[in-house]
């Protein structure tokens, strides 16, 4: 088995000092679920302390990177050739009410392009990481995407935002083209898992509008390094950064995007 590379060795030992902390305030939810207030409040310190333990063990191990996180936005580096993107906590709604869907994410940004890229769910521990040109794992497993070449069989992952914002009605609109043609859909509530699942072959595609770099960033690396294909909705690579994105296997990918494209 290939050893992990230092700048990976640093990402999981962060990933992991974060997690512990992130795993036992989920394991406190359960008391919290009775009060009319308090549980939002709760996850959103659970959210902040998580961001602040992989600063702190990432800064400690390169003091010179900057950061960009969902939690603190830019912070610059003396490096400006290195960039950590962390979301401390992806599928927010999900480990508020209890739902062990979520995960932290975290990417390594090397002169604007994605080189490494981790996404780790503490409750089912599961370390989905993957570097430039080194391939994509699963807790030292070897991963792949799914090998299926029809949309008719094939088991994809959307987003859906909350029925009142302005993309609602069209992702709406997408999921019913989409899903006449395809196997199931599917709407997890965590973008960092749904493209670690996609690496994975579990899911054989995945789109969704309206993310944040930290969102998908890691799971770009993934799903990447597993043999899939990912771009915004036109096809192109530079629409990631703006929160749109359709991953896939080879055959899948065009497909979904040729669906979504009407």
């Amino acid at each position: 088995m290939t050893p992990l590379s230092p700048v990976m060795n640093v990402m999981q030992a962060a990933a992991l000092a974060a997690a512990r902390a992130l795993k036992r305030d989920f394991g406190e939810l359960e008391h919290l679920q009775v009060a009319r207030k308090g549980p939002g409040d709760f996850v959103s310190a659970a959210d902040r302390r998580a961001d602040e333990i992989l600063r702190e063990h990432l800064h400690q191990a390169r003091p010179g990177y900057g950061f960009l996180t969902e939690e603190s936005g830019v912070t610059e580096g003396s490096d400006k050739t290195h960039r950590w993107i962390i979301d401390p906590l992806d599928g927010t709604h999900n480990f508020l009410h209890a739902i062990p869907y979520f995960a932290l994410s975290l990417a390594l940004e090397r002169e604007g392009a994605l080189v490494a890229g981790l996404v780790y769910n503490p409750v089912q521990e599961e370390m989905f990481y993957a570097e430039q040109g080194q391939g994509a794992f699963v807790n030292r497993r070897r991963l792949r995407v799914s090998a299926r070449r029809s949309l008719a069989d094939a088991m994809l992952a959307c987003g859906l935002p909350r029925l009142s914002q302005p993309a609602s009605q069209s992702l709406l609109k997408d999921a019913q083209r989409v899903g006449a043609h395809c196997a199931g859909l599917r709407r997890m509530g965590a973008a960092a898992l749904d493209l670690a699942w996609t690496a994975a072959g579990r899911f054989d595609g995945y789109w969704d509008v309206e993310l944040k770099l930290w969102d998908i960033a890691a799971g770009i690396v993934l799903l990447r390094e597993a043999g899939g294909a990912v771009s915004d909705r036109a096809g192109k690579q530079d629409g990631l950064a703006q929160g749109e994105i359709v991953a896939g296997n080879a055959d899948i990918q065009p497909a979904l995007l040729d669906l979504l494209r009407g």
